[in-house]
């Protein structure tokens, strides 16, 4: 569900604007992983906004949501046992965007572009790739100055950073931007003498993938799972 965040800036005669995120979806074509949310901005009525500077931060409610039995195994080096929970669940900060709002009158959409990353040494993506389904429950809090006029007169207001708004976003998303530019893949970093070994034990054994290496070393010598 979206939550509707009002957006006001400290002065009392400045505008109040309504931010609401809508929708998350992949970017196609772009170099890295990105996903891009689709937000409706929207301002008094007849007041003419000349630009916006956005600044967002966006956190993983993890706290908003239930988890089933392999999610909470898998979520256990990031939040403890499960029995802990109730003090340890937290929100992690994913990223921050900033987005220019070009001028409107009314209201606008705009589209705030999220880079991802497969890293697991990253929280925010080990948190995501733990999920198997449902919504990631996602906070947007938002930044950043207004411009508009007023008899003619440009003025500028701040953004507190208090303007909040909620948005569930499908794991399959997420999941399927994954896929499309890691297929059947993931990414594990390591120290350089960890990856100097690991070529040293593989060039030995005569192991043609950096998989059939780990397989070895963790005792798997037969056909992969998803083999048979």
């Amino acid at each position: 569900m979206t939550a509707v965040g009002s957006v006001g800036p400290v002065q009392e005669a400045a505008p109040t604007l309504t931010v609401a995120v809508e929708r998350a979806e992949a970017v196609d074509f772009a170099a890295v992983p990105t996903l891009r949310f689709r937000a409706r901005v929207g301002a008094p009525a007849g007041l003419p906004v000349r630009a916006i500077t956005l600044a967002t931060q966006i956190h993983l409610a993890a706290d908003r949501r239930r988890y089933d039995a392999d999610e909470t195994d898998r979520l256990r080096d990031l939040f403890g046992p499960p029995e802990g929970w109730d003090r340890a669940l937290r929100g992690l900060l994913w990223t921050h965007a900033t987005t220019q709002v070009p001028p409107f009158t009314g209201e606008t959409v705009v589209y705030i572009l999220v880079p991802c990353t497969y890293d697991f040494e990253v929280a925010a993506a080990k948190y995501l790739h733990a999920l198997a389904d449902g919504q990631v429950p996602l906070e947007f809090l938002f930044s950043g100055t207004v411009f508009y006029t007023v008899d003619g007169r440009l003025r500028a207001a701040h953004i507190p950073w208090d303007t909040r708004a909620t948005h569930g976003m499908p794991v399959r998303v997420w999941r399927e931007l994954m896929e499309r530019h890691f297929p059947g893949s993931a990414w594990l970093r390591l120290d350089r003498d960890t990856v100097d070994r690991l070529r040293a034990y593989q060039a030995r054994h005569a192991l043609a993938t950096w998989s059939e290496t780990v397989e070895r070393l963790l005792g798997d010598t037969g056909p992969t799972r998803s083999g048979g």
